[in-house]
This record gives structure tokens, sequence and C-alpha cells, in this order.
């Protein structure tokens, strides 16, 4: 009985947090925000194809391409590899608009406090990536 009502109660406090609407994200913040998302997607996948080129040589004498390549035909896998696309088509709608909301809420109540500082360290990290993880080979 006890642990329902303390339930109860954290829903409602949770309710109420929420029930004032979360300001829309200012245009200039969406663009800058899927700039930085774009590079760095660019950036992930150039090192994932630096990457498999560097292990692809040792792959290749080992039983472990012979591996990769039976579980692809496998029912199961391919199952799988099917369901998690139909989810991440499914759950996309959802995603952008939690991302939206959370964009909403850092312009409202945390832009105006830390939005210049986050800029300036976002900048000075540039240079470091772009030797690191460079977004083009």
């Amino acid at each position: 009985m006890k642990l329902t009502l303390a339930l109860l109660l954290a829903l409602q406090v949770s309710v109420c947090v929420w029930a004032e609407p979360i300001p829309e994200p200012s245009r200039e913040l969406v663009e800058k925000y899927e700039g930085l998302k774009a590079v760095f997607y660019k950036r992930i996948i150039n090192a994932y194809s630096k990457f498999a080129a560097a292990i692809e040589p040792m792959l290749a004498d080992s039983d472990a391409k012979e591996v990769v390549d039976e579980l692809k035909k496998r029912p199961r896998v391919e199952s799988a590899v099917k369901i998690i696309s139909g989810l991440a088509t499914e759950l996309e709608p959802v995603v952008e608009k939690a991302r939206l909301a959370v964009l909403g809420a850092y312009a409202h109540y945390l832009r105006p406090y830390i939005g210049e500082s986050l800029d300036e360290a976002i900048n000075n990290i540039k240079p470091v990536l772009d030797t690191v993880l460079p977004a083009e080979n």
C-alpha cells in the first residue's frame, strides 16, 4: 500500500513538472544543432571506414570473416536486422519530438546562462577533433 501511494505521488509530481508546455526552440538553434550533428556523423563514419580498412587485412587471413559471413546468412540474424530497422523507422518521429523538446528546454532555461561558454567550448575543441577525428578524409 505504501509503495503504491509513493508511486502515485511520484507520478503526480512528475506530471506537474511537465504540465507547463515546453517552448519551441529557435530556428537558428535547430539549424546549428543539425549542422553539428551532421559533422559528428561524418566524423564517426570516417573513423569507422579507417578502422575497417585497417582491420580488413587481419580479417582476411583469419576465420573471423567466415564466421561473420555465416552469421549474415542465418534467418534469425536477418529477422533481427529487419525488426531493428523497422523499430528505428517507427521511433524516428518520437525521437525527433523528444529532441525538439530538449532543444526547446535548453533554449529557454539554460542557453541564457551557459550558451556562450558552451559555444566557445565547441569552437575550441573543433581544431582538436579535426586533427584526431577529421570529418573528411
